[in-house]
């Protein structure tokens, strides 16, 4: 392997006051994630909101993590609950993840979703289930970073998860994994 060298002193990197927002935006997107459903009865009803940003951190103890915009007005409300469910959707859930990302009013308006004992909800369908708890949180920046305790779950395995890279929505292709060579 060698090194590529840039021509020039401009190296096509962009800085400074040039980093907006904007551009940030569109270099995060570059890389695809999967999208969650976070969600919990809140006053009897269902609240919840999706999240790209969803990974996990640890096996022992069991955690993951998502990060939250300061200005959401859901996510203090969720935060308040004994358990939240975390749902990774599936290949059919576009509209189920804008829906969740919205602003609307009724958010659950045509999505079924499944209540457990805890007060977790669960989008019907989904790839995985986690029934989580908060197990610390930490403001970053413009974000929150909510780092979840995972109580239990329950697998879908033959349930393909969607993708959002470049603010858009896609499906995984079935080509089958590389060769471990």
């Amino acid at each position: 392997m060698s090194e590529i060298q840039a021509a020039g002193s401009d190296d096509g990197f962009v800085g400074g006051d040039d980093l907006s927002p904007r551009v940030l935006r569109g270099a995060y997107g570059r890389f695809p994630s999967g999208v969650a459903a976070v969600c919990a009865v809140i006053d009897g009803e269902p609240a919840g909101i999706a999240a790209s940003s969803f990974v996990s951190v640890s096996l022992e103890p069991a955690l993951v993590s998502l990060c939250v915009a300061l200005t959401s007005t859901t996510w203090p409300l969720l935060r308040r609950a004994q358990s939240l469910g975390v749902s990774v959707l599936a290949d059919a859930h576009a509209s189920t993840a804008r829906a969740l990302a919205s602003q609307v009013p009724d958010r659950f308006a045509g999505i079924e979703w499944v209540r457990d004992n805890s007060g977790a909800v669960f989008v019907a369908g989904a790839a995985l289930w986690l029934n989580c708890s908060i197990y610390e949180q930490v403001r970053a920046g413009d974000h929150e970073i909510a780092v979840l305790a995972v109580n239990r779950i329950k697998m879908h395995s033959s349930v393909s998860p969607i993708v959002f890279h470049d603010s858009q929505f896609h499906r995984m292709a079935r080509s089958g994994p590389y060769p471990s060579s």
